[in-house]
């Protein structure tokens, strides 16, 4: 007897992915034995249990095809289930989140968000450009604090080696400011750009500004709160909306809210008991025994039950709805995963209620969706926190593919999104190939491991080990823009920068020494997602056509409007059939008739032209 249940297919579950509270479900599963009647099959039943464990059984009703069941859902919240067929044997989750027959189901889950989750729609289909503020673009000479190095090199290597003390300080400043992100603002539209991701601003010690010192403050390296105005305006003019990075984990020490070295003129919560700011931390033994973001002394974790603290962050003149009233569109939050919910839920209703169609993106490294941190079963999709996340899985899954040749974790990865995210957060997932957090995608993809970082800072490409980097690049950029959610590229990606993990990633933008070639493939893309195939790309359906170990073709449509996309690790060349009419590859602008070529080690991207 065979059996068939595919939750990715809609004859099978009525809703693809997450879905809202107070909707109705079918599932219903297709049976067939033979020349024989599926009727000789045992009752199914349908088992659901939430997340805290509570359990139902649901009989399904037996059909012409196969059994159904209709259920409606109630309670936001995670749900698992899988099917039982008489008293031994199971449907669970296998291959591709196919149904498979055995003893020990593993569960499928329904993520089920309040009915007013909605994301937005301005962020959908565009593309995303992550900027680290400090060597992007100089455009001016802001005055450099005595604490704080000034490089005039730009382009040279990033500092990287221990002090006396063995610590690394990260304050050496290649002078990157907002006036040179403005002046380069021509050059993102080419790139078809719709959104600056900018690592954070705010004033700080450090060149990452992760330990912030002044939430209320623009760093002077990077200019004055006018010249964020007038980016912000200028960018806006030219279609691109700004989000900030949103840093709420903890400050750093040198900061007016800390003040462990008395350069502010406040009274911080290491200098007094008495400091209005001495709640916001957790003190072991005072001053100098205090929590901190993974030991790092440097960065005290901030006590987001403070009330005074959560009113700074997510009140009405508070740091959220300040920025967004000069000119910001949105947040990143800096470790999502270690912010507690009841925080997220603050920080969203302050941003939606100063602007509704602001973006809210959360950095969470795995399945965002079912995500255990500290113990705790996380709610980021489920309509009160965020908008999307950062989609590490896929990013890891496509430089998988492209680095070894195989599809298989990149069609589960696929595959688990689909499944287990709403549409609503599908749409608007974060697809990065390379952060401020990662190695380069281009030194990814060059292969060669390195043992430490005094290795990484003499180590390179050869010219043969960059040119196949690139190729595959180019494939996985070709994914990026084209799977679901929105591609964000890591300044400097397009342009062919290289370098190992941070800071060696960190490095200057090579404005004198461009990648033409690779700057015009990611042009190119840009074009193709934003005005070519924009209806299909923004928030299209999509639908695995073709797939063995190291091909993979796709589909994603809306209505009338589809695009085909394939990639091609194998060596070995296909013949793909076409339905009647006429067709472009918009890469190569090959046209193709009754059959498309897809050539060994290829990639494509195909529309209908008549």
């Amino acid at each position: 007897m065979n059996f068939y249940y595919d939750p990715l297919d809609k004859a099978c579950k009525s809703v693809t992915g997450g879905i809202a509270r107070g909707s109705e479900l079918t599932f219903h599963i297709d049976v067939c034995k033979g020349g024989e009647s599926w009727l000789s099959a045992d009752a199914c039943i349908l088992h659901l249990y939430q997340d805290d464990g509570t359990a139902f059984s649901f009989p399904m009703d037996r059909g012409e095809k196969g059994f159904t069941v209709t259920l409606r859902f109630h309670e936001t919240g995670l749900y698992f289930y899988y099917f039982s067929l008489g008293e031994r044997l199971f449907l669970g989750c296998g291959a591709g989140r196919k149904a498979v027959v055995t003893e020990h189901p593993v569960s499928w889950q329904i993520t089920v968000s309040d009915e007013t989750y909605r994301t937005p729609e301005w962020f959908k289909g565009g593309v995303m450009y992550q900027i680290f503020p400090d060597r992007f673009c100089k455009a001016g000479d802001n005055p450099v604090p005595p604490h704080k190095i000034f490089r005039p090199d730009w382009g040279g290597q990033p500092s990287f080696r221990p002090n006396e003390f063995g610590k690394v300080l990260n304050n050496d400043f290649f002078g990157g400011d907002l006036n040179g992100i403005r002046s380069k603002l021509d050059y993102l539209a080419a790139l078809h750009v719709s959104v600056l991701y900018l690592n954070p601003i705010f004033e700080a010690y450090s060149n990452h500004r992760y330990d912030t010192g002044d939430y209320m403050k623009i760093d002077g390296l990077l200019g004055t709160e006018e010249d964020f105005r007038l980016l912000c305006e200028e960018a806006e003019r030219k279609g691109i909306r700004i989000i900030l990075d949103g840093v709420f984990n903890h400050t750093g020490d040198d900061s007016r809210y800390f003040n462990k070295f008395g350069r502010y003129d406040s009274v911080g919560a290491y200098q007094s008991p008495d400091s209005p700011y001495r709640d916001w931390y957790r003190f072991h033994c005072f001053p100098d025994s205090y929590e901190s973001w993974w030991g790092i002394e440097t960065l005290p974790a901030v006590n987001e039950q403070s009330p005074s603290y959560r009113a700074f962050v997510c009140g009405e003149n508070g740091v959220l709805r300040t920025w967004l009233r000069r000119g910001a569109r949105g947040y990143r939050l800096d470790v999502a995963d270690e912010l507690p919910d009841f925080f997220l839920r603050d920080v969203r209703q302050a941003v939606k209620t100063e602007d509704p169609d602001a973006l809210l993106i959360g950095e969470v490294w795995e399945d965002a969706s079912n995500k255990i941190a500290y113990g705790v079963r996380r709610q980021y999709l489920q309509g009160s926190e965020l908008d999307s996340v950062m989609n590490y899985p896929l990013k890891n899954a496509m430089i998988h593919f492209v680095r070894t040749g195989y599809t298989n974790e990149l069609r589960e990865t696929v595959a688990m999104l689909l499944d287990n995210y709403p549409k609503e957060t599908l749409d608007c997932l974060m697809n990065s190939l390379s952060t401020h957090d990662t190695p380069r995608i281009l030194t990814v993809l060059g292969g060669k491991e390195c043992a430490d970082k005094e290795e990484m800072s003499r180590t390179s490409m050869s010219k043969e080990a960059r040119e196949s980097a690139k190729q595959k690049l180019k494939m996985a950029a070709v994914l990026q823009y084209t799977l679901p959610g929105v591609p964000c590229v890591f300044y400097g990606d397009e342009a062919g920068l290289e370098g190992y993990m941070d800071p060696f990633c960190r490095a200057c933008f090579p404005w004198d020494d461009i990648d033409e070639e690779l700057c015009s493939f990611y042009r190119k893309l840009g074009e193709i997602r934003t005005v070519c195939a924009r209806e299909a790309l923004r928030d299209g359906e999509y639908r695995e056509l073709y797939a063995d170990a190291s091909c993979l073709v796709f589909e994603r449509r809306k209505g009338k409007a589809s695009v085909c996309v394939w990639c091609n690790r194998s060596s070995v060349k296909y013949t793909a059939s076409l339905p009647h009419g006429t067709y472009r590859e918009l890469i190569s602008e090959q046209t193709f008739k009754k059959h498309a070529e897809i050539p060994a080690m290829s990639y494509g991207i195909l529309i209908r032209i008549k």
